[in-house]
């Protein structure tokens, strides 16, 4: 074989070169994936939901393949005999594995105990929390207003005040025609931090918000009611289940229009609000004051058990609050807030605003939107909105909505029956 100046010829007796190596590419399957389903199962037919078509995407990708290293044996377990590789000590083993069950037991079992807030945790909680809290609050009390813009309370009371972030929110709410705040916290040093902060800090000034009055105890007098009712990250600080369902009806027996929950954005934040809301639809005992029933108003369009709870995989229905924190020197970039929230109203439900609710990050793609849904039936809907298939309103609708609003759509069973 000889070689050129510019390439490889084979010689009379020569050998043919090697052939180069190629790459190697996969394809990707273009049916769209639904979360929770495998790649190859299809989501909800058209048949199943009037905004859900069965989308499939134009073209193929084609993306070069990626391979994982192998993972390797030693070279020690490679030269070692078997009979020296299986030779375990049975009592090592054992230890092991009874070390593994303690500490797995030690992540998973919950110990309650009491946390007393003094003036210095006061301060801590209040540079680590407020604007947080603050956050998590204005969004339950955006959704009554937009909902509901006539509604204008007069009394408010915040059960597990803290260092008066509903009291913020409320006021920046509805400060027009607030005239009263009632704050219960049973620490004296969170109370006092919240009225220091409502007089900038000084003893002297006046306080920025007027008609705030700091308790320790909650009124005694069952005639007492309050238009708005929140607690807001209270909950999960008592000590029992007993003691959050006494706390749960004695609240809601004080509330005349909107009772407001508000807890981490955690399974266990959202598994004990569904307690909560069930423990108040479900309940027999009736204020002899106000027998008017409740109904979910937010973020549940239905009465029915969770379907985030009830899946294979529980999920928390949980919702993000951007915000700018408080403008420490470590604490100035934006921020956002996950929390669960059930807001519990007096009355009966209005048909209107029985809409589904985006439980998830609307996932904008060209030409179609992905909406994950919870419906007024009780379940849990993948819609796949197009311009085509469902109109432009609706699809630029969804398109500019974000994680937890409504969209105004109607579900197969919220079709009225053809004659």
């Amino acid at each position: 074989m000889r070689r050129s100046s510019c390439c490889w010829v084979r010689s009379a007796g020569g050998r043919r070169p090697p052939a180069p190596q190629t790459e190697r590419f996969h394809v990707r399957s273009s049916t769209p994936r639904v979360l929770g389903r495998p790649r190859g199962e299809a989501g909800a037919s058209p048949d199943q939901l009037s905004v859900e078509p069965a989308f499939a995407r134009r073209g193929r990708r084609i993306a070069k393949a990626s391979c994982a290293p192998e993972e390797k044996i030693p070279a020690a377990l490679r030269s070692s005999p078997p009979a020296l590789v299986l030779a375990v000590d049975p009592a090592q083993t054992e230890e092991k594995l009874q070390g593994a069950v303690l500490s797995a037991l030690r992540r998973s079992t919950y110990h309650w105990q009491k946390l007393s807030y003094d003036e210095r945790l006061s301060l801590i909680y209040m540079a680590a929390r407020l604007d947080g809290g603050f956050a998590a609050v204005s969004r339950a009390f955006h959704e009554i207003r937009a909902r509901v813009p006539e509604f204008q309370p007069q009394t408010l009371m915040d059960f597990g005040s803290g260092t008066g972030s509903v009291t913020w929110a409320a006021h920046n709410a509805w400060g027009q025609s607030l005239r009263e705040y009632f704050c219960v916290d049973n620490s004296a040093a969170m109370l006092d931090l919240a009225e220091r902060l409502l007089k900038g800090g000084s003893e002297s000034k006046k306080p920025y918000v007027e008609g705030v009055f700091f308790r320790q105890f909650l009124p005694v007098s069952p005639k007492v009611q309050f238009d708005v009712v929140v607690s807001a990250f209270s909950l999960s600080e008592l000590p029992s289940k007993a003691d959050r369902n006494e706390v749960v009806q004695t609240l809601w027996r004080k509330t005349s229009h909107f009772l407001i929950l508000v807890e981490n954005g955690t399974k266990a934040g959202h598994r004990l609000l569904m307690d909560a809301r069930d423990l108040v639809l479900k309940g027999t005992e009736k204020s002899p004051l106000d027998p008017r029933p409740g109904f979910v108003f937010a973020p549940c369009p239905h009465e029915l058990p969770c379907p985030q709870l009830t899946a294979s995989k529980p999920l928390a229905c949980s919702f993000s609050q951007a915000y700018h924190p408080i403008p420490f020197s470590w604490n100035k970039m934006p921020k956002e807030e996950k929390f669960s929230l059930v807001i519990l109203a007096r009355g009966f439900p209005e048909a209107m605003h029985r809409w589904p609710r985006i439980t998830q990050p609307v996932l904008k793609r060209p030409r179609h939107v992905h909406c994950h849904l919870c419906c007024p039936d009780g379940h849990m809907q993948h819609a796949v909105i197009t311009a085509r298939r469902h109109g432009r309103d609706l699809y630029r609708c969804a398109r500019v909505s974000s994680w937890g609003d409504l969209l105004p759509v109607i579900t197969p069973s919220e079709h009225p029956p053809e004659d």
